[in-house]
């Protein structure tokens, strides 16, 4: 599904308590994951299974107990690598841990300003993460009375347990890595904003500032698609909402997603999804 747009504009939990968890199985809307960013910042803990996920440059596959940190403002996405894959998803606004709070305001700042940079794999070196993970997820999932003193107080200790074990480091900032993203970023939201346009390779490369030959090349070692075939792809992630939240037709859909012949629209729908788009809508989620 296209569950959270490139640049994410989506309010995660309550504007007096922005936390947000979700638990993801493979009939869970949110169990793929588009290539994405937000302001938010966001753990990941695999349960079960095998998840692919690229971070900006860096793509790996983390398996059954990894808890992945994810800085705000980082591009992100990728997909479970079969229907054994569990995870949860906790998605928070770092700044709420500094409310009434000045013993720990200026590390929290450091953090957010990208002073220190959290290390992305957290329970591999440390045994005491897991552990904090899961009454941090508890709390969120049961929300019994006090769940909101719980959850903070995990994320406290979360904090904690990462700066008394130094599973950070300072950042070192690669201006021109950091302009390539930033070129990716934009393409993204220029997707986004336009997909049910025309759009071609060339008219991608000139927002992206590069040359349509290394523009490609670049696009695919971040996202292991090519811009075209990525653009379908999120076209498709398009239609998959429209068809499961709106009284709409298939080639309505179609031509709405940037589509004008039905019968490519199928074609190209089946190829992602393994399904057609009749199938789609008559499944159960």
């Amino acid at each position: 599904m296209k569950y959270l747009d490139y640049n994410e504009q989506r309010e995660q939990g309550t504007f007096n308590f922005p936390i947000a968890f979700y638990h993801q199985m493979p009939h869970s809307p949110r169990y793929y994951m588009p290539y994405h960013w937000h302001r938010h910042y966001e753990i990941i803990h695999i349960l079960s299974g095998a998840f692919h996920l690229t971070l900006n440059n860096d793509t790996n596959t983390y398996h059954e107990g990894d808890v992945i940190f994810i800085t705000n403002g980082t591009l992100h996405g990728g997909n479970p690598k079969d229907h054994a894959c569990i995870y949860d998803c906790i998605v928070f606004d770092l700044q709420i841990l500094m409310k009434d709070n000045h013993a720990c305001a200026r590390t929290i700042q450091d953090i957010t300003d990208h002073k220190i940079i959290i290390n992305t794999l957290l329970s591999e070196v440390s045994p005491h993460i897991r552990p904090i993970i899961d009454r941090l997820t508890c709390a969120l999932s049961s929300k019994k009375t006090g769940y909101e003193f719980m959850t903070q107080g995990c994320l406290y200790q979360l904090i904690g347990t990462i700066l008394e074990e130094h599973l950070y480091e300072e950042n070192v900032q690669d201006e021109r890595a950091a302009g390539h993203l930033n070129s990716i970023k934009n393409v993204l939201a220029y997707i986004s904003e336009n997909y049910y346009n025309n759009i071609s390779l060339d008219s991608l490369a000139k927002i992206a500032g590069m040359n349509p030959k290394y523009f490609c090349r670049y696009f695919r070692s971040m996202t292991e698609r090519t811009p075209i075939d990525y653009l379908n792809y999120y076209r498709i992630e398009c239609a998959c909402e429209m068809l499961s939240t709106k009284n709409i037709t298939i080639k309505e859909t179609a031509i709405s997603c940037g589509f004008n012949d039905e019968s490519y629209f199928i074609k190209t729908f089946h190829k992602y999804k393994g399904i057609t788009p009749k199938q789609f809508m008559k499944a159960e989620f």
